[in-house]
């Protein structure tokens, strides 16, 4: 983070991906859509390569890497098949997370706790390569514990459950979050967060000062088909931006 901290935006393509693979076309193209990204101001990009390949496919990880300039979150299963590809690719970072395959997009968190023998063996793995490992995990202090027990660098926190509840438990969920995001950082975890957010809600998202990156793809695209890529993308950093600052401005 710089030194005014500002928050940083990674930007999910998967969804890219998925209007592509809607009609089984070469476009749109998840590499051009990573590249405008970054031109708009993206500080990373996000894939996921699901086990069903509904969206990404293998060929976009290695054109992503090998063609932009900008640092690549891997998001991933704990499969022995994902493992191989992440030691292959060798993205900046590798983002574990759960994967069923009946999901419309991933449920909830790791349970790092239950998993802690299995992960640990994934997270050494990968970290034998030089990558960076993240654990998709909600705001629960036993699993950010656990995360900082099997050493992984980074967590990212599960926004979901601020995304969908209702208007009466929205301060109740955000809350949980600023508190998980304290509490990772407190004991020396990078503290990231993403999944559901959108134009309107990541501002209070972006005002939590732990945190230190937003992984935001569905909403990014679903603006990007009225107003394009660039302007969706450039639009949604500016807000985080000013929100972050505003919150800085209040505390002081």
């Amino acid at each position: 983070m710089s030194e005014h901290h500002t928050i940083q935006l990674g930007v999910n393509v998967d969804h890219i991906a998925t209007l592509r693979q809607a009609r089984g076309t070469s476009y749109p193209d998840p590499m051009q859509a990573a590249d405008i990204a970054r031109k708009a101001g993206a500080d990373g990009v996000t894939v996921h390569l699901r086990e069903d390949r509904r969206h990404i496919q293998d060929h976009d990880v290695y054109s992503i890497r090998g063609n932009v300039d900008l640092p690549m979150n891997f998001e991933m299963a704990a499969t022995d098949e994902m493992l191989k590809i992440a030691q292959i690719v060798k993205p900046h970072e590798c983002c574990i997370v759960p994967e069923k395959r009946a999901e419309l997009t991933t449920e909830g968190g790791l349970d790092v706790v239950k998993n802690i023998v299995e992960l640990g063996d994934f997270v050494g793995a990968l970290q034998e390569h030089s990558i960076k490992v993240s654990l998709f995990i909600d705001p629960v202090d036993e699993q950010i514990q656990a995360s900082k027990d099997l050493g992984v660098e980074i967590i990212e926190l599960h926004t979901g459950g601020y995304a969908d509840c209702a208007e009466d438990q929205r301060e109740s969920e955000l809350d949980r979050i600023r508190k998980g995001a304290a509490f990772a950082h407190s004991i020396g975890i990078q503290v990231n967060a993403g999944h559901g957010l959108h134009y309107q809600n990541v501002v209070q998202i972006a005002q939590i000062p732990e945190l230190v990156c937003l992984n935001i793809g569905h909403s990014i695209v679903a603006r990007a088909a009225m107003t394009g890529f660039y302007e969706a993308v450039f639009t949604m950093k500016k807000i985080m931006i000013a929100a972050r600052l505003e919150s800085e401005a209040n505390d002081n």
